[in-house]
């Protein structure tokens, strides 16, 4: 069988560029090598989070991927709330840092403002009064849930765009035009994008060795459901995650939060530990993460980890129900300096990976900017600043 474009990998930015072909009448198949998507674009918190992007192409992304989001929720059938998302300060120094970026460049994009602890406690129930200085209120951010997003995608491209899917199918070796399965198996195309994310030691191995990808582990939870009447509203936040997003890199008091972390709790920067929460479709929260990488990653999850997560969590947040029903980790590819890379590894054939943590924010606006680019040249080209 023949396509106009073969994708390897049914995660987001496998379904992205799946979407964004078929919107524009290629033929297109996705392989993928397990019953369904079992990655990263299933064990994160759900949330498309353009407040954590850089002000510049990066957070444009972001914003036109919100667009997609939203697109796509309504098109297939899933939920896509437009949520929001508070950063709460706790302490002067976070505060001082969130009243910097609020007013810079660095938001340029965003619809936010300044909170007080009375407009926070409008805004949700969860956030702990003890010590609460303020915050910042983003109206920007979406949720969804994402192992019914992702199932609910690749069932919409099935039935309306006549995507094929091949599931329980391993790609064991690409060349231009050509894709060859464990079984002997082939299928043909003009072009073909390889987006496995952090399974991508089976094709190319000797690319990603090459952009120094690296390997990022995150320990994540839920809580059983909280009460019927009780809802989160926006994704929540603490001081921790400023230290780890770059949107707030230039704050010129982000040091101190940095440092304050560093000497009294140093066990958080170990294990690259944010706190932060989401509320999935069943009424639980999801909670997180934390961030170990290369060598330091072990296949048993650490009960420190959960521990130490919970314990920052209960410091800004109050919430009706900590009992954990689920505990779980998951693996995504970081590119060590840049966005995320793409590389034309022999004629008509793209590897796209190393989104890190910002899979679910970028992957949709990124994989229509490739099909753009397809679409309007006779050569593949790279986005710039990507390669």
């Amino acid at each position: 069988m023949h396509y106009d474009l073969i994708v390897i990998g049914a995660g987001i930015a496998g379904l992205g560029h799946a979407w964004a072909a078929a919107k524009q009448g290629h033929s297109v198949a996705v392989f993928e090598t397990n019953a369904r998507a079992e990655g990263a674009s299933i064990r994160n918190f759900g949330m498309v989070w353009p407040v954590g992007q850089p002000a510049g192409p990066q957070r444009a992304l972001a914003l036109r991927s919100r667009t997609l989001w939203r697109e796509l929720g309504a098109a297939a059938g899933f939920p896509v709330h437009s949520c929001g998302s508070i950063h709460l300060a706790h302490h002067d120094d976070e505060l001082a840092v969130l009243q910097e970026f609020a007013p810079s460049p660095a938001a340029d994009g965003l619809d936010i403002e300044l909170v007080t602890p009375e407009q926070i406690a409008r805004l949700t129930p969860a956030a702990n009064p003890n010590s609460l200085k303020g915050g910042l209120y983003s109206h920007t951010e979406l949720r969804v849930t994402p192992p019914i997003a992702v199932s609910s995608i690749a069932a919409h491209l099935a039935d309306a765009h006549n995507v094929q899917f091949h599931f329980d199918t391993p790609i064991t070796k690409v060349e231009s035009g050509l894709v060859l399965s464990s079984q002997g198996e082939s299928w043909t195309a003009d072009r073909i994008v390889i987006a496995s994310g952090a399974y991508f030691q089976h094709l190319f191995p000797e690319i990603h060795r090459e952009e120094r990808l690296l390997l990022c582990k995150l320990q994540m939870l839920l809580t059983e459901p909280q009460p019927a009447d009780w809802q989160l509203g926006p994704h929540i936040a603490s001081g921790l995650t400023l230290r780890h997003y770059p949107s707030f890199r230039d704050c010129p008091s982000l040091s101190a939060v940095k440092e304050r972390f560093a000497n009294d709790s140093p066990q958080l920067d170990r294990f690259g530990i944010h706190v932060m929460a989401s509320q999935a479709d069943g009424g639980g929260l999801i909670l997180g993460d934390s961030h170990e990488y290369g060598d330091d990653i072990e296949p048993t999850d650490k009960a420190e980890i959960d521990a130490l997560m919970l314990a920052e969590l209960q410091k800004i947040m109050q919430v009706p129900n900590w009992n954990i029903a689920r505990r779980w980790h998951g693996l995504y590819a970081k590119h060590p300096s840049k966005m995320c890379f793409v590389r034309e590894v022999c004629p008509e054939v793209l590897v796209v990976n190393g989104f890190g943590g910002n899979g679910m924010t970028l992957s949709l606006a990124f994989s229509e900017s490739i099909i753009h680019h397809w679409k309007n040249s006779a050569q593949w080209e790279v986005l710039h600043g990507t390669n």
